[in-house]
């Protein structure tokens, strides 16, 4: 049950950083390869807010991924977006040299070496449920994701706004047409993506030490979640993450050696039968 928990709350990281990809790939058609780097970056900005300025937990996860959405629109509104018409590759390699960037600076001031973020005082201890012993703060980011996800999903699919959304990137000239400012509606859009990686870095942060290299590690397999469950399917990101997360976790009970290339084969197997992913469209 433990390893369970542990792959569930995985699975919850797994989630919402392939949503943000879901969501940046959905509606603007670009693989951010630096999603990992701006979840490295909003795990930083929970530290540095609590080490530096003595700013809590609470208040950093909201500010911090504000921050690095707004770092977002910046990089979208000055760079990213003269490559929309280009071939995704010119996206791809773009986003890995912001990735590489951003690691290079803070590996500069901060080394390789993890920082420490405490547990906040209001999730500390844990809850004997009879058959296992569940850490409150696990608890918390599971729910969290769960409640983050799920709104997205809700707004994107159920909402006008969602609906300007998806119109906006198949049919702009039409949806302008209507009096929507579908340029500030697409870099809006980049800047949520990129929050969401932040949201999921400073709900990691008391889990795992706080390292330059954290994002590159994790980006990986979010790639395959992603590629599972289909390019740009918010739900399919969603599911897959959580399936994903748990499937890994129960293999580290049955052969731990199989749990770090577990996701990689599961990849394989669905593209060899659905190439377009669980609940991607086919072509």
């Amino acid at each position: 049950m433990s390893q369970l928990l542990l792959g569930l709350v995985n699975g919850s990281f797994y989630a919402m950083l392939s949503l943000g990809l879901a969501v940046i790939f959905g509606l603007l058609n670009v693989i951010n390869f630096s999603h990992g780097a701006l979840y490295m970056m909003g795990a930083f900005l929970a530290w540095m807010g609590l080490s530096y300025f003595d700013v809590n937990y609470w208040v950093m996860l909201a500010v911090a991924p504000l921050l690095v959405g707004a770092f977002g629109i910046l990089i979208e509104r000055t760079m990213l977006r003269w490559l929309y018409k280009l071939d995704h590759l010119y996206g791809l390699l773009f986003t890995f040299g912001v990735t590489l960037v951003l690691e290079g600076v803070f590996r500069s001031f901060y080394g390789v070496s993890g920082q420490a973020y405490p547990v906040p005082d209001a999730l500390q201890g844990a809850t004997d449920l009879g058959f296992m012993v569940l850490p409150n703060y696990r608890a918390w980011v599971v729910v969290a994701s769960l409640v983050v996800c799920l709104g997205t999903w809700f707004v994107i699919e159920k909402t006008k706004l969602g609906a300007y959304l998806r119109a906006g990137t198949e049919n702009p000239k039409l949806v302008e047409a209507f009096g929507i400012n579908v340029p500030l509606m697409v870099t809006l859009t980049y800047g949520f993506g990129v929050a969401l990686a932040g949201f999921a870095g400073v709900l990691a942060a008391p889990i795992i030490n706080v390292t330059p290299l954290m994002g590159s590690h994790l980006i990986i397999v979010v790639f395959a979640v992603v590629v599972i469950g289909g390019m740009g399917s918010i739900m399919g990101s969603i599911i897959t993450g959580l399936a994903l997360g748990v499937i890994e976790g129960l293999t580290r009970v049955f052969y731990p050696p199989g749990s770090e290339v577990v996701v990689f084969v599961v990849m394989v197997i669905v593209l060899l039968l659905r190439p377009a992913g669980l609940f991607g469209k086919e072509k």
